[in-house]
């Protein structure tokens, strides 16, 4: 059998298994998209594109962050810049609330429907949840718009009070594959991210957990974090690609390959068919313009406008100006959520 009849297989093995089935790819057949040769790669992104079609329809969900906390973590990820343990320029800054509702009316003037805010801790102490508590209850009698979160690890208490204050959705990403973790992190373990993945799985709020490619993973590892994501079966999986920062462990890794990180898409999208799959962190650098539309046409429905946490990200015109032309509607509010 050639390479070509083989890899044809696969598309053809992952048409029927996920457009026809409706089933998510196995890791093996995961390892074997992410393989696949540049020639068949549009043909890739096309199922892909079909996949998110029948399963999430055209819309696309646009969302926004803000750092409640920025800088300072005492955690050691080594694809970050917030870690008070790198010789990075990111340092301490704690946002009022005045400035968060004000950054939650500027997302949603945007057409975003989400609003999340983000702190560079392990878990949330005392004063972070009196805060949290505060800039929810600011936010929802301001303007009109989802409220979710990322504070770290969380206690089945603190996951309750999450609950209580009406965040709807919770970001915990596994960052990297069970087998990779290790070389990613060492101050805390991916069981204990596991762990506070499945308490907000139970409460009843929406799990937001995806990761980062490009650190350095081998595509086994790629694949790895792809079918352990498909497990968790988070509601929203976001994907982001290594930005490299200066004075971090990862600051001298090359960016990824455009065409190995749509790859990466198009393989995401095949191994969690009914998951929204949201651009993040690193796609301008990594995809650029043109990598930026071919992912959207190939599994992506969902983004991030604006800038990240300690990265630029595109100007939120470009992409709902891109979005309009290729005739995506951006998913109206939920009023139910």
């Amino acid at each position: 059998m050639t390479s070509t009849t083989a890899n044809t297989s696969i598309l053809e093995r992952a048409r029927d298994r996920v457009l026809i089935k409706g089933e998510g790819l196995t890791y093996d057949e995961i390892v074997e998209v992410l393989r696949t040769p540049d020639e068949m790669l549009p043909d890739l992104l096309a199922l892909a594109h079909e996949v998110r079609l029948k399963f999430n329809g055209e819309q696309v969900e646009v969302e926004g962050i803000v750092s409640l906390k920025t800088g300072g973590c005492p955690e050691d990820c080594h694809f970050c810049s917030q870690s008070g343990q790198f010789t990075s320029p990111v340092r301490s800054v704690w946002l009022n609330i005045p400035e968060l509702v004000k950054a939650a009316q500027q997302t949603a003037a945007t057409g975003a429907t989400e609003f999340c805010i983000v702190a560079a801790v392990r878990g949330p102490d005392e004063r972070l949840m009196s805060q949290m508590r505060d800039g929810v209850k600011a936010i929802k009698e301001a303007v009109d718009i989802q409220v979710a979160a990322s504070l770290g690890m969380l206690t089945q208490e603190q996951v309750d009070q999450m609950v209580e204050m009406g965040v709807h959705r919770y970001n915990h990403n596994l960052e990297a594959a069970r087998s990779f973790f290790p070389r990613v992190v060492t101050t805390h373990s991916y069981e204990e991210r596991w762990d506070t993945c499945q308490m907000v799985k139970a409460s009843g709020m929406e799990l937001c957990c995806g990761g980062l490619v490009g650190m350095g993973e081998t595509l086994e590892q790629r694949a790895e974090l792809a079918s352990q994501l498909a497990e968790l079966e988070p509601h929203e999986v976001p994907l982001n690609f290594l930005n490299p920062r200066p004075g971090t462990p990862f600051g001298d890794l090359e960016p990824m390959d455009s065409k190995d990180a749509l790859r990466t898409i198009a393989a995401f999208r095949l191994a969690m068919p009914r998951t929204i799959l949201r651009y993040a962190g690193g796609r301008e650098l990594t995809l650029g313009d043109l990598g930026t539309r071919d992912g959207l046409l190939g599994g992506i429905n969902a983004v991030i406008v604006g800038n990240y946490l300690t990265t630029l990200g595109r100007n939120p015109k470009q992409d709902l100006e891109l979005l309009d032309e290729l005739q995506m509607p951006i998913k109206a509010l939920n009023a139910s959520l």
